[in-house]
């Protein structure tokens, strides 16, 4: 279990107000000690996903100016990311870059159609209850094949389809593979929310956000959904 009553590793937040003022890159450099003076929230959380992604499709990468041999020594014992993710498994959704993030930030689910499953809702679960992740997003990404394939109730070997399932209430008849991307991790989201005691606990007493997003391979963009 995490120690609750000591102070927090918050590079995280140190960044989003330097950023503010336009000298996040600088601070960044040696940041990784600063502690924040008050507790990152669901809002910030979200905020700085976004900027990250900002980053990451400028160019202007700043979570590999770190010294990672200082954030591994600080996660060995434990780690305190601030949001997690539930993507898909394609292998072009690389979510700590395309987050601009570094070791121990994100806390990452991954499944084919980044669907709900009881045992992906058990981590996230954890992610919020023992971790203390401020928000929790369902990534979609273009061009998704266990999507696309749901849509066409494609045959496949082995137990592929058996991913059908849990994206077909989400598709329906949709035809266009964008929207149906964008429906599923909706519907993923929703069903998150829905479906854990322990998320919708959180999201009521304002500890945790879930949120539904999608990356789009060309130009690297993350849109909140």
């Amino acid at each position: 279990m995490r120690d609750l009553t000591g102070p927090e590793w918050t590079r995280r937040r140190f960044i989003t107000g330097a950023a503010a003022i336009g000298v996040a890159g600088a601070a960044m450099m040696h940041g990784v000690d600063a502690q924040a003076k008050s507790p990152m929230g669901v809002h910030e959380a979200i905020q700085e996903l976004t900027a990250g992604n900002e980053r990451f499709m400028a160019g202007r990468l700043t979570s590999f100016e770190l010294d990672l041999k200082i954030l591994r020594e600080k996660t060995v014992e434990k780690q305190e990311p601030f949001a997690a993710i539930l993507s898909c498994a394609d292998s072009r959704v690389p979510v700590e870059l395309i987050f601009d993030q570094s070791i121990g930030h994100l806390f990452v689910a991954r499944v084919a159609g980044n669907m709900v499953t009881p045992e992906l809702i058990g981590s996230l679960e954890y992610g919020v209850a023992v971790l203390g992740v401020k928000a929790i997003m369902v990534l979609g990404h273009g061009k998704c094949g266990a999507v696309s394939a749901a849509m066409k109730a494609q045959e496949v070997p082995g137990q592929i389809s058996s991913l059908y399932q849990h994206m077909m209430p989400a598709i329906g008849k949709i035809e266009d593979i964008e929207s149906a991307v964008k429906a599923n991790a909706r519907f993923q989201a929703q069903l998150l929310r829905e479906s854990s005691t322990v998320i919708a606990k959180a999201i009521k007493d304002d500890q945790v956000r879930v949120a539904a997003g999608y990356y789009d391979l060309g130009t690297g963009r993350v849109t909140v959904l």
